[in-house]
């Protein structure tokens, strides 16, 4: 009796599953660099409702229950910014991160046609910087976020992920 995931735009009534599941996969984040203040552990609900009606939202289903998220939105000069990527940790490694990687990127493309697409993960996220260097994905730079160094990714708009 398995459950397939299924991968859909997100709505208001995700809001508190999606900042749950957010908080939940962003501990070891957390932990890696020593940093509990990172933003996905300190954002409201209000926030998050914030960029749901804002943005584009991507949740993975299993059943009812969110086990994955991603959000992106496009910026004055064209550039998709896509953050928050998580999946739960007992779904983590069966590609479920690339699909949602590939759905925020054509749900963006649909609705607001972007040049470029950009995300940024820690420096010490190798998980996370082999899946989006296999996604296309190329280091542009890097940035500060309180004490964590951040690795900017980016990529053509041309390019579309593909699940890895």
């Amino acid at each position: 009796m398995g459950m397939s995931v299924t991968i859909s735009a997100a709505d208001e009534r995700d809001a508190e599953q999606i900042l749950k599941l957010q908080y939940l996969c962003f501990q070891s984040e957390a932990e890696l660099y020593g940093d509990y203040r990172i933003e996905p552990l300190v954002q409201t609900l209000d926030e998050l409702r914030d960029e749901l009606a804002g943005g584009c939202v991507m949740v993975a289903r299993l059943g009812e229950e969110v086990v994955g998220t991603v959000r992106g939105k496009v910026d004055a000069e064209g550039t998709a910014r896509i953050g928050r990527l998580c999946v739960h940790p007992r779904l983590q490694g069966h590609g479920l991160g690339g699909r949602l990687l590939a759905a925020v990127e054509s749900g963006l493309a649909e609705e607001f046609a972007p040049k470029r697409y950009h995300l940024v993960t820690g420096s010490r996220s190798e998980g996370n910087l082999r899946l989006y260097r296999r996604l296309g994905y190329t280091p542009v730079g890097t940035e500060r976020d309180r004490r964590v160094t951040l690795v900017a990714l980016a990529k053509d708009a041309t390019e579309y992920a593909t699940s890895a």
